[in-house]
């Protein structure tokens, strides 16, 4: 239980990266999702970026997990993975810019991600 527990805060905290651009730009990263997806049935080519196709495809893993009766250890991994490369880009973005919104944001999940990771080497699923 306590792995899809940590899974579904995995999901949680990926939704709230945060960025800022141009002078009065700044969305979440669920508000991001949530305008993407409405693109998709008029320009389905609009989510073929790495930085938006390995996230959403670590979440879509995360969530095939929380499903699963028993969460797959190779699976979190992938979905850590995907969504860390985005989660590793705004926390430079956010230490490179010294703007501590957008490096704090990353830090729920960075953190989750190392429990995560400390609870799957202790047990024996695959």
């Amino acid at each position: 239980m306590k792995s899809k527990i940590l899974n579904a805060l995995l999901v949680f905290s990926s939704l709230f990266g945060y960025l800022e651009w141009g002078q009065d730009k700044k969305m979440f990263l669920f508000q991001i999702e949530a305008e993407l997806f409405s693109k998709i049935p008029h320009d389905p080519l609009a989510i073929l970026h790495p930085f938006i196709l390995f996230p959403l495809i670590g979440q879509i893993l995360l969530i095939i997990t929380l499903i699963k009766k028993n969460p797959s250890k190779l699976l979190t991994y992938i979905g850590i993975a995907g969504i860390g490369i985005l989660m590793a880009l705004l926390l430079l973005i956010g230490c490179l810019g010294k703007n501590l919104m957008i490096a704090s944001s990353v830090i729920p999940f960075l953190a989750i991600s190392f429990l995560a990771i400390m609870h799957y080497r202790k047990i024996k699923i695959s």
